[in-house]
């Protein structure tokens, strides 16, 4: 458990071993979470949840019953961001799939902050990420909705394959053509056209709950995707040195 939030926050740079062994000593209080359950709903109340299994997702209900997603939580990622302090953001997170999640003490998140100001970093590292994430999603509402969903699915790719949970060009995927609706912002009868075109169009195979990109290359293309907004790979902070 302890090496799947340092390899997620290893992606900002390594870290000294004095970092990774505090990161170890950490209480993980993980818990099973049923899909279509809030993840803050049984939890520790002083806690930042991190996500060691299943897909989960920030989301915003609006008065009508609507629902928005607003971002996708895969394992690894913490569901509070960087603040080790409560905080309101208006929404709410919840599991789309069965998942795992960990509890982890606010106050030992503040404590290891407070210690190692690299760790800190990179957490504020991750915020970001998720910010231009983000950014991305909202830049590609304009461009339809099968380049958007094709955005998505290239992206969980590239995030899955960087925690070694998919292959060169397949995950599972147990998100359903609702939350797929919620996640690019159209109807349910919509999503269904916008899956059958990519399907038609040979560029993506989805069956028993699991994604195939025949021809990543293509789907890449097609979408217009640029990995590069993930910032996977380039070491941000390794040459800031270790704090004593």
């Amino acid at each position: 458990m302890h090496d799947l939030l340092i390899g997620r926050l290893e992606h900002a740079g390594l870290l000294s071993d004095p970092e990774r062994q505090a990161l170890h000593t950490l209480t993980l209080r993980p818990r099973a979470v049923a899909a279509r359950t809030d993840i803050d709903a049984g939890g520790e109340p002083h806690s930042v949840q991190l996500i060691l299994s299943g897909i989960a997702c920030r989301y915003k209900i609006w008065s009508g019953g609507t629902r928005r997603i607003i971002s996708l939580i895969l394992p690894g990622d913490l569901c509070d961001g960087h603040l080790p302090i409560p905080y309101t953001l208006g929404n709410m997170v919840g599991a789309l799939t069965p998942c795992t999640v960990a509890d982890i003490p606010r106050q030992t998140m503040a404590d290891l902050i407070e210690t190692y100001p690299r760790i800190a970093r990179t957490l504020w590292w991750m915020t970001l990420v998720k910010l231009n994430v983000a950014q991305e999603w909202l830049a590609s509402t304009s461009r339809g909705a099968e380049k958007h969903l094709a955005l998505v699915f290239c992206e969980l790719l590239v995030r899955l394959q960087a925690r070694g949970l998919a292959d060169e060009n397949s995950f599972e995927f147990g998100l359903s053509q609702p939350d797929l609706a919620d996640v690019i912002g159209v109807s349910q009868v919509h999503i269904n056209r916008v899956v059958q075109s990519l399907r038609s169009s040979g560029l993506i195979v989805w069956s028993h709950r699991r994604l195939t990109i025949p021809d990543v290359a293509r789907l890449k293309a097609f979408a217009e995707f640029d990995p590069g907004y993930l910032h996977f790979g380039e070491g941000q902070l390794s040459s800031i040195s270790p704090e004593r």
